[in-house]
């Protein structure tokens, strides 16, 4: 693979998923070395990243998550030295990362996605859950793996969800919770892979049972019809690209009682840990981890190309 040249893989940073990342980064790190790829680690909270330059690295696989990251960061750095790089790019991965500005996206695109409004320390918590109703979810708007998320089925707790999430970012929104089954659509270039139904105990798909337990079920087969499974993979693509995304990324969903597809987030970094949803969606297609992560090194790019 020496035709792909010194290769970075970013991982680490400064985020609150830091662990996670560096996690991903050394399974793509070990992936890429076993198919003779000259990929190094490179850790952005440790080094300039003037240095990809100077020693000369010719593309870079971002394992990064969440701040710095995941938000347009890196990728604007990268765009400025010239350097290629994986996933989306300065705008998509921006977009991406705020729920909220990709949230309105949606709504204006039409595609369905759970009402939600806006916390501050002023809002009339119990006007804002008589709006929404009850059960709702109260989240960070620029943060990932689940982290500062709580789900409220008790108005009178609303301020205290809403202090954990302030924690994470003062951007906070509150979301009309669905009820239902849970499903995370991988995009990889221009196609949808195979639908993963995640079925986590007790619904808890938090931080501890993505990344540290054995307890949470992903079906791959998700166990939809076919005709009702392309119907989802088509809308999860057209989600990806509306908010001007590339390269790889997962689209999160649920089904609510009616079987109605509501659109929950995108993720333009997704985990590449042993419990990762993308390299299980590839396997379900006869992709290998390691093969998966060449092929997104094959697509690193830069300049453009976030819309259309």
């Amino acid at each position: 693979m020496s035709n792909l040249g010194k290769v970075a893989v970013l991982m680490g940073g400064r985020s609150a998923e830091r662990e996670i990342s560096l996690m991903s980064g050394n399974g793509v790190l070990k992936a890429l070395r076993a198919k003779g790829v000259d990929a190094q680690a490179f850790d952005p909270a440790e080094r300039e990243l003037f240095d990809l330059r100077r020693e000369g690295y010719a593309r870079c696989f971002i394992a990064l998550h969440g701040r710095g990251g995941e938000d347009g960061t890196v990728q604007g750095a990268l765009e400025v030295l010239g350097i290629p790089y994986t996933g989306s790019g300065v705008l998509g991965s921006a977009l991406a990362m705020d729920k909220a500005r990709t949230k309105l996206v949606w709504q204006a695109s039409g595609l369905p996605t759970p009402a939600w409004e806006p916390l501050h320390s002023g809002s009339d918590m119990k006007a804002v859950a008589r709006r929404l109703g009850l059960p709702l979810v109260v989240k960070p708007v620029k943060e990932g793996s689940s982290l500062g998320i709580t789900k409220v089925r008790d108005a009178a707790l609303i301020d205290e969800a809403f202090a954990l999430a302030v924690n994470y970012d003062r951007v906070v929104i509150a979301e009309r919770l669905i009820d239902g089954p849970e499903y995370t659509a991988s995009i990889l270039k221009d196609a949808a892979l195979p639908l993963i139904r995640i079925e986590a105990p007790e619904g808890e798909y938090d931080y501890q049972n993505k990344y540290f337990t054995d307890v949470t079920k992903y079906h791959c087969p998700s166990g939809l019809s076919a005709p009702k499974e392309e119907a989802l993979k088509s809308l999860a693509l057209e989600a990806f690209k509306s908010v001007g995304c590339r390269g790889w990324g997962r689209i999160d969903l649920m089904l609510d009682a009616q079987g109605k597809p509501w659109l929950l987030e995108v993720n333009t970094s997704p985990g590449m840990t042993g419990h990762s949803l993308v390299p299980i969606a590839a396997r379900a297609v006869g992709i290998s981890y390691e093969d998966l992560c060449v092929r997104i090194l094959a697509e690193a790019r830069s300049g453009g190309g976030d819309v259309g």
